[in-house]
C-alpha cells in the first residue's frame, strides 16, 4: 500500500517485478487494496495501468527516536565521504531537526559532539575535512545509469586527449577515497575501472549493444574463475585490506567474526607497474598472507623485495 501511495501511476508488470509475484497474485492484491477503499483508477491500452488519486488514506510517515538517530548518524559519518547530491545535505538536515521534539533535538545535537569519525579535527571541525564535492560527473552518471546502463563516455586519461568509449556500466563505487566506474568496454571486450574524475560528457549510447547484459555478467564470472592470484588472509590482513586495497577486489570471509578471508584477481603479468604495486600491497597486508595461486612474475618481485629487506 505504501508502494502504491508513493506513486501517481504504476503497472501490473512493475508490481510483479518489485514484489517478485505472479500476474494473478498482483491483480488479486490490487483488487483487495481497492476493496479497502484505496482510490485507484485504471487505464487500458498501451501505456495504461493504474492511476492513484490524491488521498490521505495512509497516515503520514513518522520517524521513531531511534530512526531519527540512525539517519542523523549516517549524515555525520558521511560528512567527508564526497557523496553525490551533497548540496541537499543542509536542507535535509534542517527538515529532520524540524520534525524532532525538543528532547530529540537535544539528543541529536549531543550526538554530534560525542561521535567522531575519520578525517575530522575535534578541536577545529572546519579544518582537515575533505571537500564535500564529489567529482562533477558523478551525479550525471548516476542519473543516466538508473535509466540505461549502456553509455557513451569521454575518458580523458591525459588532459586534452579524450577517448570515446562505448561501455556497459556495472557499478559505481568508492574505493580508497576515489570514485570509480566498473564498466565493460564493448570495443576491447574488457572490464575496466574508470576514475569518475576522468570522465566527461556522459550520455546514453545510441549504438546497439553487441551483447546482452546477461552475456556480460557471464563473461565477468568466467574471467573471475581464471584468476591467477588467489590469496588467503588472517584477521590482521583483513583489517589492513579494509584500510587499503586496489579497486574492484571483493574479499570473501571464510571464518567466523571475519577472522579469515580470501580474494582472487586476474593480473596482467605484462604490466610491470601493476605487478610492482601488488607486490608492495601484499607485503603491507602482513605475515598472515597465504598464496593459493600466484603468477611467477609477481613471485619474483616479492622475492626481490624480501631479499632487499633482509639485506637492510
Amino acid at each position: 500500500m505504501r508502494y502504491i501511495n508513493n506513486r501517481a501511476h504504476f503497472t501490473i508488470a512493475e508490481i510483479q517485478k518489485e514484489f517478485k509475484i505472479s500476474r494473478s497474485t498482483a491483480i488479486r492484491d490490487i483488487n483487495e487494496i481497492q476493496s479497502l477503499g484505496f482510490p485507484l483508477t485504471t487505464e487500458l491500452g498501451r501505456g495504461g495501468g493504474y492511476h492513484v488519486l490524491q488521498n490521505q488514506y495512509l497516515p503520514a510517515a513518522r520517524f521513531t527516536p531511534e530512526e531519527l538517530k540512525a539517519i542523523f548518524i549516517s549524515f555525520i559519518a558521511s560528512k567527508n565521504s564526497q557523496l553525490p547530491y551533497l548540496h541537499n545535505r543542509r536542507s535535509i538536515t534542517e527538515k529532520l531537526i524540524g520534525i524532532a521534539s525538543q528532547a530529540q533535538q537535544d539528543e541529536l545535537l549531543e550526538l554530534n559532539h560525542i561521535l567522531l569519525f575519520e578525517n575530522t579535527n575535534p578541536a577545529h571541525p572546519q579544518l582537515l575535512e575533505l571537500d564535500d564535492a564529489a567529482p562533477p560527473e558523478l551525479n550525471q552518471l548516476i542519473s543516466l545509469a538508473v535509466r540505461d546502463r549502456h553509455l557513451r563516455v569521454k575518458y580523458e586519461l591525459i588532459p586534452g586527449w579524450p577517448q570515446l568509449l562505448d561501455v556497459y556500466l556495472l557499478h559505481i563505487f568508492n574505493s580508497n577515497a576515489q570514485w570509480l566506474v566498473e564498466a565493460y568496454e564493448f570495443e576491447t571486450d574488457e572490464f575496466r575501472y574508470l576514475p569518475v574524475d576522468m570522465l566527461r560528457d556522459s550520455e546514453i549510447s545510441e549504438q546497439e549493444m553487441k551483447c546482452s547484459e546477461q552475456e556480460i555478467r557471464i563473461k565477468k564470472r568466467l574471467r573471475a574463475q581464471d584468476a591467477n592470484l588467489v590469496v588467503k588472509l588472517d584477521a590482521t590482513g583483513i583489517q589492513r585490506f579494509k584500510r587499503l586495497h586496489p579497486p574492484g577486489i571483493i574479499l570473501s570471509f571464510t571464518g567466523m567474526f571475519q577472522s579469515s578471508g580470501i580474494f582472487q584477481v586476474q593480473l596482467d603479468v605484462s604490466d610491470g607497474e601493476a605487478l610492482a604495486y601488488y607486490a608492495d600491497w601484499l607485503l603491507f597486508l602482513g605475515k598472515g598472507v597465504q598464496f593459493e595461486r600466484i603468477p611467477d612474475e609477481l613471485r619474483l618481485i616479492l622475492e626481490e623485495r624480501l631479499t632487499s629487506l633482509r639485506e637492510l
